[in-house]
């Protein structure tokens, strides 16, 4: 004898579901995400951003002491904004690499939030030949 099921499995596991799917629609869209701005976009804004731009001078101090400081120029621009930074530093950070970081701006420097600096490849972000 088949025993028949109720349809009240199949609407509860739909509706959830669809709560799912909206929930990560609008995270995507609207939700959640950290602004990235250049240097020369930085002043005045309020709150967490990831600050992309390019290693300028000779970076100084201990990421593991005080900080380690630097400097982030606009990748084809001359604004540039004083960052520090403590954490792990990655093996390709140097002077003339594309970075970004997370932190906020806090009396004219940058203060980076410990552990989020990420060298870009270049290769990597020009066209190819």
């Amino acid at each position: 004898m088949a025993r028949k099921r109720s349809p009240a499995r199949l609407v509860v596991a739909l509706s959830v579901a669809a709560v799912l799917a909206v929930f990560l629609l609008y995270t995507s869209i609207a939700g959640g995400g950290t602004p990235s701005l250049r240097p020369s976009k930085l002043a005045g804004h309020q709150g967490r951003v990831s600050l992309m731009g390019q290693v300028v001078g000779t970076p100084s101090g201990d990421a593991h002491g005080a900080g380690l400081r630097f400097r982030l120029r606009d990748v084809k621009g001359t604004t540039s904004v004083p960052v520090v930074y403590k954490g792990s530093v990655p093996d390709l950070f140097k002077t003339g690499r594309d970075v970004v970081v997370d932190g906020r701006l806090r009396n004219g420097v940058f203060i980076a939030v410990p552990n989020t600096l990420v060298t870009k490849c270049p290769s990597k972000y020009q066209p190819k030949r």
